[in-house]
């Protein structure tokens, strides 16, 4: 009998890649639950998924006892709620990023991931859904750059903002842009670097332009027992941009440089994906686009055989944590 998931939480488009991605990592889709606070991510997905039921009530999925996994993507302050409640009903379950939006979140995620022994995953789509980031990360671990000192990690996203909703721009909603947008940047720093005993050395978050009480711009520096990181998160990204955002991770180590331009090679290479190695022997060019993603068949594999191979539980955890920490405590340099 296959795997069966069902989506609840069409508020963020991260939905169509979580759906896609674990429909082609051999699970099957049960159904989804159509209630949105964005009737355009409704409509996309209606579009993209036909074939998938409509289930008009969300407590016929949670009960369902042939499903194995919740999704979703709904508002960031609801993801942790519904978390609990399907891990209470026998459920694993995979969030979009943020998987928490307060402390008080987390230690309701841990007491239910503790007590149930179910799976609490966020997908971190920054490197779980980048093929460069995958051969970047093999490349460190096949020691291709000595041993990593530090990442600096760069975030921007295009503002968009006739298509958001109501709820991103309540900070109570999103949970702030350190807790949003930078537990990517965490979750690489702490892939990349082994670091055991992270922590947040110093934040900041900035409102330049949106106006409101919203953050467009965010920073962290990142310390541990064996490593530094950098990273800077915005809504900056111009219209000019062919993508949604020049994302980039640079990774330091003592015997070489790996850079990561992820989603574009500015006036230079067709595509997405494109990583730069630098070491003793010289410069070289991966490009990785089209190269197989490993979390979402990990993380199936995961729940079948109760494993902890997508990603460790305590992983993501620290994550989400961290995140919580560099948002409370950022120093706000408004103007």
């Amino acid at each position: 009998m296959s795997q069966r998931f069902a989506v609840i939480g069409l508020d963020h488009r991260h939905v169509y890649e979580l759906t896609q991605y674990l429909i082609d990592a051999g699970m099957e889709c049960a159904g989804y639950w159509p209630v949105t606070t964005d009737q355009g991510v409704l409509a996309g997905y209606r579009k993209r998924f036909p074939h998938l039921p409509e289930v008009a009530e969300k407590e016929r999925l949670l009960d369902d006892p042939t499903i194995d996994v919740i999704v979703t993507a709904a508002v960031p302050r609801d993801r942790a709620p519904l978390a609990v409640e399907a891990m209470r009903r026998g459920k694993d379950v995979m969030v979009d990023k943020p998987g928490v939006t307060s402390f008080a979140q987390l230690a309701e995620v841990e007491r239910a991931v503790a007590e149930t022994g179910r799976i609490f995953s966020v997908c971190f789509s920054e490197r779980f859904q980048t093929p460069s980031t995958g051969m970047a990360l093999q490349l460190v671990r096949d020691g291709a750059i000595g041993r990593v000192v530090q990442t600096v990690g760069l975030g921007p996203h295009r503002l968009n903002r006739p298509l958001r909703p109501a709820w991103f721009w309540e900070r109570d909603a999103y949970g702030g842009i350190l807790t949003d947008i930078a537990s990517h940047q965490i979750d690489q720093f702490i892939a990349f670097t082994g670091s055991k005993r992270p922590e947040i050395a110093s934040s900041a978050v900035g409102n330049f332009a949106v106006g409101g009480d919203f953050d467009d711009f965010g920073e962290v520096v990142l310390r541990s027992e064996r490593a530094t990181g950098y990273h800077r998160v915005d809504w900056f990204t111009p219209d000019g941009l062919p993508t949604w955002g020049d994302g980039r991770l640079v990774v330091l180590g003592t015997e070489g440089t790996i850079e990561l331009r992820k989603y574009l090679d500015i006036e230079g290479r067709p595509g997405t994906d494109h990583l730069f190695l630098s070491d003793k022997a010289g410069t070289r060019y991966i490009h990785c686009e089209g190269q197989n993603l490993t979390y979402f068949r990990a993380f199936a594999d995961d729940v079948a055989n109760r494993t902890e191979t997508a990603m460790t539980q305590a992983h993501c955890l620290t994550v989400c944590r961290l995140a919580l920490e560099a948002q409370a405590k950022a120093v706000r340099i408004t103007p």
